[in-house]
């Protein structure tokens, strides 16, 4: 690649500028928001991809994308543009960038006393390249002391990045070590770097094709230390924000990228899932003995995940076809969850093998991706065999895909679907996709087609049930994915290690803007989990957004909850809190997708000043107000935990204990343990005797109100609708909004509610920790813990 250093000013643009680069390139800077500010480089002046489907700050785009010089949706906040000695500067009322010779960016940020202060700078050695003969390109930044890395999705190993590298390449990662194992399955090209003193910088490069990350791990004598972005093609396209503190650059990314889907109450509920079900030859039986185990063991359950063996001919899958030996009545099957108020989602593939009884049907319609030169359907390697991907590009795939999911899923009783393995391995970069009528190599678009894929079942399943909120899942994907669906870390493999460093997982997607999020609670592949680590898995994984126990294992036995008759009470004891914690969680959810803030929280996010929070560490927070601590160790007498610094203190839900915020404890454990803190100032809605999480039995409701200190104060929220409807956040809704206050001789909690929704509880039991003796009053009104308040 060639080095760009010569430029100068091409004109002027509303809400920019444009260089002219070695007298031939054009790169645009162009102000979105006083905070925000995009750089794009257009080899000889032209995209390589002119359109973007994962900018989307109005909340999605058209199928066809989004045009690249689109800047619908962003304010345009007024600047100012000068150059003097050589440099053009352009400021906002927040941001400064200034561009040097040779070509490179210096980035400010205004502090509180009105000064600018150094938030990122370009390596000013060869800042950018960009291929002679391709499209490949590369951007480089300086490394500073004390900065610090976080973002690019779900990868493996710590949260914080510096000092390795990673690539963005999807694939289908089955087994992978949670420590080491990249690529993986997303495709997520977004950074967050804290600086030392200056605030948090969020970089985007919106580009779809294969790329690396480089954060400190190569060195070059020749430059002083950088951190690098490689790309095999397509545009160099990237956004720079910058706030004050990590939360506000997440929230920016979620903004940017078009938010986080809304989906039914149920999703919130534990979903059962395991390969060894429909991979049987008598499915339906061992399907539909699921909800009688359930029921004898007294395990809610809300859902159930139907693996791919249900389209299987001999040891094969092939889309939409159902086997009837396995599941001779797939109506009735479905008729049968649905009386048990069971959910099913039926696992789904892109990828048609070549002996698929239609596969002759969609190639003669032409739904397939090309190879470039013969023009007939390409062919991978897929599901030991070799097939042909659908190209979700086409509207024609995509109608018939959506016709599929109607009359094979949706019309059997099937509401819900399971995009799976559609990581898109195709290796040609070359093979042609339709691009909605202007072809475009599947190398500058592969992580999207997961996404589209997604779409189309989400389309299907909006079209056959507009009035009802849509659940989807799907493994891999771009930023946009969250729109739609529902994602997970993929086929994990069962260790201690896999169940630490899922944590890790989970936050590094909640940070890059995807916030629903879980993993394959017992591990995927490998050998199935003794019972101690089963215990612990369970017990942490009731605290993420997605709750499924799933598996492979590969001596053909299945993860199930009663799999361990001497630990069963403790698998359902886990599963009941989370099912007491459904209302909690719903607002958490609904806190997500209105104000766009993570579900699942690193210590770090609410409590940038508490230097021990940037640890390394397992625990974590679920919403604002839980401090999660579960024991992810084996044969652990004792955890301990930094409760993060704060002014209310944390309680401990279990004993109700209250310790001052920076305490470090060390806590006696054992196999049915659950350490779990609540914030001081928090009340914590639990639902009681809840079996489903559906509203109309969600007849029982528990505030548990941990105090603040004397002179503190805090705030939290409960949200509730019928869990199901559409327009809910629009329209029929409750939002109960909770004030606590306290000083030396009693505590004060004060609530409002709006909204027309009525819930099925007509009244709450105010409950204070076991450690507080001071007296509660309710709204002005004197009540004992234990007490009873209308809520109507």
């Amino acid at each position: 690649m060639r080095t760009l250093k010569t430029w100068t000013v091409a004109r002027t643009l509303d809400n920019g500028v444009e260089l002219r680069v070695e007298d031939r390139h054009l790169l645009t800077i162009l102000v979105l928001e006083e905070t925000l500010i995009r750089v794009l480089l257009r080899k000889d002046g032209a995209f390589r991809l002119d359109r973007t489907w994962s900018i989307a700050p109005a909340g999605d785009v058209p199928w066809a994308g989004r045009p690249r010089l689109s800047v619908d949706g962003f304010s345009l906040p007024p600047f100012t543009l000068d150059q003097e000695d050589g440099r053009l500067r352009l400021t906002t009322a927040r941001l400064r960038v200034t561009v040097g010779h040779p070509l490179a960016l210096t980035w400010e940020a205004r502090d509180e006393g009105g000064a600018f202060r150094l938030i990122a700078r370009d390596r000013p050695t060869a800042a950018y390249m960009l291929g002679a003969r391709t499209h490949a390109h590369a951007h480089f930044l300086l490394r500073h002391p004390g900065e610090r890395h976080y973002g690019l999705g779900e990868k493996a190993g710590p949260l914080e990045r510096s000092g390795r590298r990673y690539e963005m390449r999807d694939l289908d990662a089955m087994g992978y070590d949670a420590r080491s194992t990249d690529p993986l399955y997303k495709h997520i090209p977004f950074t967050i770097t804290r600086t030392a003193e200056a605030g948090v910088v969020g970089l985007f490069h919106d580009n779809l094709a294969g790329c690396w990350y480089d954060l400190g791990n190569e060195l070059d004598n020749y430059h002083k230390p950088f951190r690098a972005y490689r790309a095999e093609d397509g545009d160099l396209d990237y956004y720079l924000s910058w706030a004050p503190s990590i939360l506000e650059v997440v929230k920016t990314q979620a903004r940017l990228t078009g938010g986080t889907a809304f989906p039914p109450l149920w999703s919130l509920g534990y979903s059962g899932s395991t390969m060894h079900y429909t991979d049987a030859p008598d499915a339906q039986a061992r399907l539909e003995g699921f909800l009688r185990l359930i029921a004898e063991h007294d395990i809610p359950c809300d859902s159930f995940q139907l693996s791919s063996g249900y389209t299987s001919i001999g040891d094969k899958r092939y889309v939409f076809n159902w086997n009837r030996d396995k599941v001779p009545d797939p109506k009735g099957m479905a008729a049968t969850f649905a009386r048990a108020t069971v959910h099913l989602a039926a696992n789904i593939k892109p990828c048609l093998l070549q002996d698929h009884p239609r596969y002759g049907e969609a190639a003669e319609a032409g739904l397939f991706i090309r190879d470039a030169e013969t023009g007939a359907p390409e062919r991978s390697a897929f599901w030991d065999d070799e097939g042909s991907h659908l190209d979700f590009t086409n509207p024609r795939t995509v109608a018939w895909w959506r016709a599929n999911v109607t009359e094979a899923l949706l019309d059997v009783g099937i509401g819900s679907t399971w995009n799976d393995n559609n990581e898109y391995e195709v290796w040609d970069s070359t093979a042609q996709c339709d691009g909605f009528s202007v072809p475009v190599d599947i190398g500058l678009i592969r992580p999207l087609m997961p996404v589209l894929m997604t779409r189309a079942s989400h389309d299907a399943q909006v079209a056959h049930a507009p009035d009802t909120r849509p659940y989807l899942i799907s493994r891999s994907g771009s930023p946009g994915l969250q729109r739609y669906a529902q994602t997970w870390s993929g086929d994990n493999r069962t260790s201690w290690d896999t169940l630490r460093y899922n944590i890790r997982m989970g936050l590094g997607l909640s940070l890059s803007g995807l916030f629903n999020v879980g993993h394959d609670v017992g591990g995927f592949a490998g050998p199935r989990p003794d019972p101690e680590l089963f215990v612990r898995w369970v017990q942490n994984g009731i605290f993420h957004p997605r709750f499924t126990i799933h598996s492979w294992n590969d001596d053909g036995t299945v993860n199930e909850p009663w799999m361990y008759p001497e630990v069963t009470p403790l698998v359902r004891e886990a599963i009941h809190l989370r099912y007491r914690l459904i209302p909690y969680l719903y607002s958490a959810l609904h806190r997500c997708v209105t104000e766009r803030e993570p579900m699942l929280r690193p210590t770090f996010l609410d409590h940038e000043r508490d230097p021990r929070c940037f640890e390394e560490t397992d625990d974590f927070l679920i919403g604002h107000d839980l401090l999660v601590a579960t024991v992810v160790e084996p044969g652990a007498t004792e955890r301990r935990v930094s409760l993060p610094r704060n002014d209310t203190g944390w309680w401990s839900v279990r004993d109700g204990t209250w310790h001052p915020g920076g305490t470090d404890l060390t806590l006696a454990v054992d196999l049915a343990s659950i350490p779990l803190f609540a914030r001081g100032g928090s009340v914590i809605p639990f639902a009681e005797g809840l079996r489903r999480a559906d509203a109309s039995r969600d007849t029982r409701r528990t505030w548990a109100v941990f105090p603040p200190p004397p002179d503190g104060q805090g705030h939290s929220r409960e949200y509730a609708d019928d869990g199901l409807d559409a327009r809910a956040l629009a329209a029929t809704h409750r939002l109960t909004r909770f004030s606590l206050t306290g000083d030396a001789g009693s505590v004060a909690l004060s609530w409002t509610a709006q909204g027309t929704y009525r819930p099925a509880h007509a009244e709450a039991t105010v409950v204070l920790p076991a450690g507080e003796r001071r007296p509660l009053t309710v709204n002005g009104r004197a009540i004992r813990s234990g007490d009873t308040v209308p809520l109507f």
